[in-house]
């Protein structure tokens, strides 16, 4: 309340975390959470409703964004977002805010318009679409030079063909190798567009269906051994 009246800056909170173990344990949703209560306390605001996404895999459904949405609509209330640098990669949420033709404003980036969320629609598909076409590539070229990536059964089959040892090492390491090369332009990628955290690489790779070598799900761990490989790459 201000001087005895109901403010007249009225919100809806939108909040997005991108795996369910984070929805579940909170993670990332915290810091969302402050940026957006002290953004409404500066402006004397009230939230009218918060609404949590969590999202996984590369399903482009929003359904929390669609209530969120349509309740801004319903009361004229403006939508507020934490991080639009995060949801700036997110194609599918930027084109769905642009199209909704409602009021936004992201704490973060408070002087974003509708034009600014089409340059970035445009920005992220393009980045989506050339991460893509550099992996098919990467991996089309291996495939020419007969390399045969992600094969767990590589080492058993020279341990069956009676090779071990000092062979057996470098075959295993030259895969290995050869792997985390199709994956630098990914890598790569994903950097240019502010993706540097371990966990945020992870997270990437996942949503985007990049397996690992063993075509398993990418974590911490073997994205930091991604990394180092390709460090001594270079």
């Amino acid at each position: 309340m201000v001087n005895g009246t109901a403010p007249s800056f009225r919100l809806v909170a939108y909040e997005r975390v991108s795996t369910a173990r984070q929805g579940r344990s909170g993670l990332g949703l915290e810091a969302q959470r402050k940026a957006i209560d002290a953004f409404t306390a500066s402006k004397e605001a009230r939230v009218l409703g918060r609404f949590t996404e969590v999202e996984s895999g590369r399903k482009n459904d929003r359904p929390e964004l669609e209530k969120a949405l349509d309740l801004a609509r319903l009361t004229g209330a403006t939508l507020v977002i934490a991080k639009l640098d995060r949801l700036s990669r997110n194609a599918a949420f930027l084109l769905t805010l642009q199209a909704s033709g409602v009021r936004f404003v992201a704490c973060d980036m408070p002087e974003a318009n509708d034009l600014t969320v089409g340059i970035m629609a445009l920005v992220a598909q393009q980045e989506r679409e050339a991460i893509s076409r550099r992996t098919k590539e990467a991996l089309a070229a291996a495939k020419a030079g007969g390399v045969k990536l992600g094969n767990p059964n590589g080492a058993a089959a020279l341990r069956r063909a009676g090779q071990g040892g000092a062979p057996l090492r470098r075959t295993v390491v030259w895969n290995a190798d050869d792997f985390a090369r199709t994956l630098a332009p990914v890598i790569e990628g994903l950097r240019s567009a502010g993706v540097t955290s371990l966990r945020g690489i992870a997270e990437a790779m996942n949503e985007r269906g990049i397996q690992t070598r063993r075509g398993g799900r990418w974590h911490v761990s073997n994205v930091r051994n991604l990394l180092v490989r390709l460090e001594q790459e270079r």
